[in-house]
């Protein structure tokens, strides 16, 4: 999805300060500085350092100095290949025995860091496109490509609810360089492939008629995508953003409401609740997402979907609205903010909750009916919503992401 991108969130670190972690590093050079720790150095290989949490910062800043690159961070689970298994950070160090090709740092490991503007747009990542496939069926309108890119060599690297650009080729109407467009990611911070090496966007080509001419005119940078081959490089920057970030609390509930491709940062989201499986992160919360598409061959992700609310039904709520398809109580066209104002009450009785976090990504406008919807319903208890959406935002519980 195409996204702007806002705001700010923060991350607790209580939970890591008793943690191990392992760093994979290269190019630390033989001197005097490391002959005094005994390290044995091969220039070729890689050399794996056992790291306390609360140490991680100075060890990074060693490193440097002794000519290092990090080139991954895993949790320590005492069976990882050279590692010593002591906390005794950068002191006790174990080469590989054969040479190794860096790889990018890994993601985030439900740490405190959120990357920002990793690669600008005078220095952008080269990735390279390794998936490129259609998610409309047929019958459907239009054409949306779920697009996943290679981030191997580099230091990309981001956390669900963020976007990245993308910079087109080319150059605009005026002669210069394209700008870059943001989209949202739409695969966790380990990527579809679960190895910390991609990423994934969910991409619709954009399509219009000139107002003046008549003519069918398509986007520069969605077309490009869309089109793009596989093994063709791509200019990516970023990430960006902090305001559509999941919340820390294992037992939240997660409203997500999305219109079109706007379903991009919730598949990241879910994916990381219910697909993936991981030691810092299990979600035990209630996670409800409603859809809104025109037609069912416009389900995005739809087997997906629907086999995490077969299998995850005590934990996971899928809702449709297809408005050309189904109708409203009015018998008009059924979209989103019908959906909601059918389930006000529960709704609103969830979003009261403290620890319920909203989120709303999709079509600019979308946002109008939801409210209206929500207003309906809070005002029986004599609750002004706009004061109450007011709160929600400043405790970072309603989050809005629409373009």
């Amino acid at each position: 999805m195409q996204s702007p991108n806002t705001a700010a969130s923060s991350f607790s670190t209580t939970e890591f300060s008793n943690r191990l972690f392992v760093y994979e590093v290269v190019g630390l050079r033989q001197n005097v500085e490391t002959d005094k720790g005994n390290y044995p150095i091969r220039s070729s290989g890689s050399v794996f350092i056992t790291v306390p949490y609360n140490r991680m910062n100075q060890e990074m800043r060693r490193i440097t100095r002794l000519g290092g690159t990090i080139v991954s961070i895993q949790p320590f689970t005492g069976t990882t290949t050279g590692v010593t298994g002591k906390a005794t950070a950068i002191a006790e160090v174990t080469a590989t025995t054969s040479e190794t090709k860096p790889q990018p740092m890994t993601h985030p490991k439900d740490t405190a860091e959120i990357p920002v503007n990793l690669y600008k747009p005078n220095k952008p990542f080269i990735g390279k496109c390794i998936e490129n496939y259609e998610l409309v069926a047929e019958g459907g309108i239009g054409t949306v490509r779920h697009v996943t890119f290679d981030l191997s060599g580099g230091n990309m690297r981001y956390v669900e609810g963020q976007s990245i650009g993308i910079v087109p080729p080319g150059v605009d109407a005026k002669g210069k360089p394209q700008k870059l467009r943001l989209y949202s990611i739409a695969s966790t911070r380990h990527g579809d492939k679960e190895d910390n090496t991609t990423v994934s966007l969910c991409v619709r080509q954009l399509e219009y008629k000139h107002p003046e001419t008549g003519e069918t005119v398509y986007g520069v940078c969605s077309t490009h995508l869309c089109k793009m081959e596989v093994g063709a490089d791509v200019k990516i920057t970023g990430p960006v953003g902090k305001e559509m970030l999941l919340p820390d609390d294992e037992n939240a509930t997660v409203i997500m409401m999305a219109t079109g491709t706007g379903i991009a940062p919730f598949r990241a989201y879910l994916w990381r609740m219910f697909k993936e499986q991981h030691e810092g992160y299990k979600f035990k919360g209630f996670a409800w997402l409603i859809f809104g598409i025109p037609k069912t061959a416009n389900i995005l992700y739809k087997e997906d979907l629907e086999k995490l609310q077969e299998e995850f039904g005590d934990h996971f709520r899928l809702t449709y609205a297809i408005s050309r398809e189904q109708q409203n109580s009015e018998g008009g066209r059924m979209y989103i903010q019908h959906r909601v104002a059918e389930h006000a009450e529960e709704l609103w009785n969830l979003i009261q909750k403290d620890n319920t976090h909203t989120y709303i990504c999709g079509l600019k406008g979308m946002e109008d009916g939801i409210d209206e919807a929500l207003s309906a319903q809070s005002q029986k208890q004599d609750i002004k919503w706009s004061d109450y959406q007011r709160q929600m935002k400043k405790a970072h519980r309603w989050h809005v992401e629409t373009y």
